[in-house]
């Protein structure tokens, strides 16, 4: 992929693809683009240590989390690189939390690392894009921002 957005053209043979005389035109303005990825298994933790500029953690920020986020650094500094490189994008899902919670668990992710967080108002049982953007708008009035 990396090597799609920097070159005019490009082949590629791997053990399992094969690519010839490949290319985008335009090539992409923002380079490099950052690659996130979203992983719960030991594979992906390590392939996301090894490649990725962040990790979409797949869970609220309990125990599990907590013991996911230390195994992806361990794997960033096996992979030689710095583990405050490596973003954390986690999702509070407004659906699945009270407001009451929503703070609690910003914090709770803020301390187990998180660099961004995104808010999740799918199955929330909003009705309307409008009653969406309000309920964004009430938890960043939460957060006091």
């Amino acid at each position: 992929m990396r090597l799609l957005w920097t070159k005019e053209v490009l082949s590629y043979e791997g053990e399992y693809h094969r690519i010839n005389e490949a290319g985008i035109n335009p090539l992409p303005v923002q380079r490099p683009i950052p690659v996130w990825m979203g992983a719960r298994a030991e594979l992906g933790l390590r392939r996301t240590a090894r490649v990725a500029d962040g990790w979409f953690p797949l869970g609220p920020p309990d125990d599990r989390m907590r013991e996911a986020v230390k195994r992806l650094r361990h794997y960033v500094e096996e992979a030689g690189r710095d583990p405050e490189s490596i973003g954390i994008e986690a999702r509070l899902d407004v659906g699945r939390v009270t407001p009451q919670e929503w703070i609690s668990q910003t914090e709770a992710w803020r301390s187990l690392g998180a660099t961004h967080i995104s808010v999740n108002t799918i199955n929330a049982g909003l009705r309307s894009p409008q009653e969406h953007m309000e309920t964004i708008e009430r938890y960043k009035e939460a957060l006091g921002e």
